[in-house]
């Protein structure tokens, strides 16, 4: 599958049993809503991770980013490794003003 192929044809969206099944814990995303985000046109994990925050919690994808992988290459009928990665960042957490303040002064 070429990058942002939208030609497939995917066909209706047809729930499974196990559609409930939560995969990204830290945004509480089931395994129904990231097979439903592809059937509304979602096919990159970049897409995936905008529309549904999968891997944007705590955990920053260590946990989910290879299930929502393997289940969104699942719905569009390809492998996993087609794929490309979602574009990652390091966690981030606030930080007081005063450690830039000190920050030239070799403080804290």
């Amino acid at each position: 599958m070429k990058k942002n192929d939208r030609s497939r044809e995917l066909g209706s969206f047809q729930p499974l049993p196990d559609d409930d099944r939560l995969i990204c814990r830290c945004e509480e995303i089931s395994k129904g809503e990231i097979r439903r985000a592809v059937h509304d046109g979602m096919f990159t994990l970049t897409e995936i991770r905008r529309y549904l925050r999968t891997g944007m919690g705590l955990c920053q994808g260590q946990t989910c980013a290879k299930l929502v992988r393997d289940i969104v290459a699942k719905e569009l009928g390809i492998s996993a490794g087609e794929l490309e990665r979602a574009a990652a960042r390091a966690p981030m957490r606030p930080i007081e003003m005063r450690a830039f303040a000190n920050e030239g002064k070799g403080g804290e």
